[in-house]
């Protein structure tokens, strides 16, 4: 009777340890494999940089600052928003900025009013500039619209500070569609480019006429 006993001890712990040791390595590949899915890599954009044509003469040696944009929690990283209803928003799947979208609308603002070559300089908050005006802007809107057809949407607010006073010189909201041409993420982004290459054509020229 002990023997028994024994041995069907022997035979539930020699089965559990088989078990054990087939389960293991099915489980490190499993989450293997789902960290591979997990970090698949996303399609990375960027936007061109803009060169607006402007007939506007040189603001004597005035030097402006483009201060960083502002943005709603959703527009300020790198997912690329994309609006299904009024109240609804998602993101573009297997897409994403180069960087947080504030800071490339920084960066390409700053390379718009640089290259109409009217301005004395043009620098960002630390560059050491004698800025005589800031150029405030807050992206309220930066997405792929399919709510009434697919369309990318840009609508940036600009206010223009006088640095010397405090007091604000003049502001507007530029807004700017383009409709998507084609299927995929490059399609998309694409139509976003072209939104807001308009948009800041006529920033630049709009801040020209008023400093």
């Amino acid at each position: 009777m002990k023997v028994n006993r024994y041995l069907r001890f022997v035979s539930l712990r020699w089965g559990a340890l088989v078990s054990f040791r087939t389960t293991v390595p099915a489980l490190l590949i499993a989450l293997s494999v789902s960290a591979c899915a997990s970090s698949k890599k996303l399609d990375t954009f960027d936007l061109s940089s803009p060169s607006p044509t402007v007939s506007a003469s040189k603001k004597q040696g005035r030097q402006i600052l483009i201060a960083p944009p502002s943005a709603l929690k959703a527009l300020d990283g790198e997912n690329v928003v994309v609006r299904s209803g009024p109240h609804s928003i998602s993101y573009l799947k297997g897409a994403q900025w180069a960087d947080r979208l504030p800071s490339i609308v920084q960066s390409r603002f700053v390379q718009a009013f640089e290259s109409t070559h009217r301005f004395g300089g043009v620098g960002r908050p630390g560059d050491g500039l004698a800025i005589d005006y800031q150029v405030l802007s807050e992206v309220r809107t930066f997405d792929i619209d399919v709510e009434r057809g697919t369309t990318a949407v840009v609508e940036i607010a600009i206010r223009i500070l006088n640095d010397k006073n405090g007091t604000v010189r003049a502001s507007r909201v530029f807004r700017s569609t383009s409709p998507v041409s084609g299927p995929g993420n490059d399609a998309y982004i694409a139509a976003l480019d072209r939104a807001f290459d308009d948009a800041t054509s006529d920033i630049v020229s709009w801040t020209l006429t008023v400093i």
